[in-house]
């Protein structure tokens, strides 16, 4: 008997999904996200190969999270020059760039090797009701 292994999706075998972010919490919705995209969800999936499905959020920064994340989450960067860590706070990215900290945190969740590039460009964010691939006929998750 042979070990079974799956072959690549070609292109039109992914589906859409939707998710309405508004009061989920963060960590949670971030661990819904990346089973999507790594594709854990389907009977199909191996680890070596990217067979996700696209995810279109929309509200995506009408999370929650626990406790006092808002001001103790720290996110931190540096320009590689002496004095050049960058700190950032939750709340204050929300304001900046309120789709970075739920991208953020789904890739934290991926695998670090060459598909996480291609997992997380399946991610599409909208901080606004209404999303523009209503042509790809998505299925709503709540």
């Amino acid at each position: 008997m042979k070990t079974f292994t799956p072959a690549q999706i070609e292109g039109g075998d992914r589906k859409w999904y939707v998710i309405d972010a508004t009061g989920l919490t963060l960590g949670r919705l971030a661990t819904q996200l990346a089973v999507i995209l790594k594709g854990k969800n389907k009977a199909s999936y191996a680890p070596h190969l990217d067979n996700g499905d696209y995810v279109v959020v929309t509200n995506c920064d009408k999370f929650k999270v626990t406790w006092k994340k808002m001001t103790d989450k720290m996110y931190h960067s540096h320009t590689g020059y002496l004095g050049g860590l960058k700190e950032i706070s939750l709340e204050d990215l929300l304001v900046k760039k309120p789709q970075k900290a739920l991208e953020f945190a789904v890739s934290g969740m991926l695998p670090k090797n060459k598909l996480r590039r291609h997992m997380i460009s399946r991610l599409k964010l909208f901080t606004w009701d209404e999303h523009t691939f209503g042509a790809q006929k998505p299925e709503l998750i709540k």
